[in-house]
């Protein structure tokens, strides 16, 4: 017979290799580091420019980042730092506007990657986009909101206490609006009146009511990338949360994390992607709310195009309970810029993926990526070391293996970067209107 106890100790055992996966995976130091990037690589796949060009512009402003020679001296080798500093100190050629990406100065634009189906590369997915934005010279925050924290292991977050993840922004929520309502007016006796909610000191006793909302985010190897982590201890926010809205009732819990971004500073990043768990839940309800993108990654066989219609079902209808069951507090009709499906593990040559990816485009049309995500030998690389095709060194492999899975995610992040601006546009434009609006009023 296998007991709690039993469980404890299988994880225990765990525990203790994990020491060693980390040091095979990251470093010897067992934390994660990003690479340097080849003077070929900056030139022609980052900062998109001749790398003969990109030779004499640094040969002749010898104040420019130079990166590392070397020994042989054929090869120079960059941090992602001296990348964006070369990126704002390098003057753009002809017909170019510039090398730096054009921001306007309003919020991020919030992403979420979500889908039913386990193992349909919603991490996978969401780590190649922040890390190729990041390459862009976006500055990138991944939330991750699933318990079983792949992304967050892939970005080198270990250790992760519960509170620190989006179980403690939620928390924090709960207390900050208990407290609000509160101290709202209590009506007559004989006239409605506000009932005083009281939280259990399991609850109010972490102190995350007084925490600052950037507490909750870290730093991770990519300088301009920063994440808030999950673990697996988080698991029990799905219980925790049904807890919490029997204590408050009037908590509106599927807004929670929407209103912790709104506290961040609106210029503090360009790019905010959300990792869902494959649920529909509360941690994923509050990644859909929040999110003006969805993008649903799917494998090409058919249980997975069967799990993808379920998915869109149950958050149809979970859409819908919100927007009645929560009368003045939901908008009307949750509202996304865009939605994408996004075929991943494909193989070209093989038949049933591509009936697949001909079923996909018949059921949702213009929603399905042109491109699809290729299952190369780089891809099952990056999974097995837990990091990106970014972050694999070429040199580790052919070069043309190693080219080949980056063209394919390079192709997969253009779809989606042009959908980010797109959406950027239309919430500079809603901003505008209600500025406009509030003004008129005033």
């Amino acid at each position: 017979m296998i007991d709690h106890e039993d469980l404890a100790r299988l994880t225990a055992g765990s525990r203790r290799i994990q020491g060693w996966i980390r040091a095979q995976t990251f470093s010897p130091e067992a934390e994660k580091t990003l690479r340097r990037f080849s003077s070929w690589e900056v030139a022609e796949l980052i900062l998109k420019i001749n790398p003969s060009t990109f030779r004499n512009r640094l040969a002749e402003n010898p104040a420019l980042p130079q990166g590392v020679t070397e020994p042989d001296g054929r090869q120079r080798w960059f941090s992602l730092d001296e990348i964006n500093a070369l990126r704002a100190r390098l003057k753009p050629g002809r017909g170019r506007a510039g090398l730096m990406p054009a921001r306007t100065g309003g919020r991020a634009v919030r992403a979420a990657i979500a889908n039913f189906k386990g193992g349909a590369g919603k991490s996978t997915v969401a780590l190649h986009f922040a890390h190729a934005a990041a390459l862009e010279g976006w500055r990138v925050l991944a939330v991750d909101f699933d318990p079983q924290a792949t992304l967050s292991h892939a970005m080198g977050a270990v250790d992760v206490a519960e509170e620190d993840t989006v179980w403690g922004v939620m928390a924090r929520d709960l207390i900050r609006e208990t407290e609000a309502m509160n101290a709202g007016p209590v009506g007559a006796e004989s006239g409605a009146r506000t009932e005083r909610r009281a939280l259990p000191a399991s609850v109010t006793g972490l102190g995350l009511e007084a925490r600052a909302p950037a507490s909750f985010i870290r730093a991770t190897a990519w300088p301009t990338v920063d994440l808030v982590a999950s673990c697996a201890n988080a698991a029990f926010v799905e219980f925790a949360s049904a807890q919490y809205r029997h204590l408050n009732p009037d908590w509106t819990f599927f807004a929670a994390v929407s209103r912790w971004l709104d506290a961040l500073p609106p210029d503090a990043y360009d790019l905010i992607i959300f990792d869902c768990p494959p649920a529909i839940g509360y941690q994923s309800m509050n990644a859909v709310f929040a999110a003006d993108l969805l993008w649903i990654p799917s494998g090409p066989g058919y249980w997975e195009y069967d799990s993808t219609t379920s998915f869109l079902g149950q958050l149809s209808d979970a859409l819908a309970d919100l927007e009645h069951g929560f009368g003045g507090h939901f908008p009307a009709g949750k509202r996304f810029c865009d939605l994408r499906f996004l075929l991943t593990r494909y193989e070209p040559g093989n038949p049933l993926h591509q009936a697949m990816d001909g079923a996909f485009r018949k059921a949702f049309g213009e929603r399905v990526a042109q491109r699809q995500i290729e299952m190369t030998r780089a891809v099952e690389q990056s999974g097995r070391f837990l990091c990106s095709v970014y972050e694999i060194d070429y040199r580790d492999m052919t070069r043309e293996t190693w080219r080949r899975a980056r063209e394919s995610f390079d192709a997969a992040y253009g779809e989606f970067a042009e959908a980010v601006a797109a959406a950027r546009t239309e919430i500079a434009a809603e901003n505008g209107d209600r500025a406009a609006g509030g003004e008129a009023a005033a």
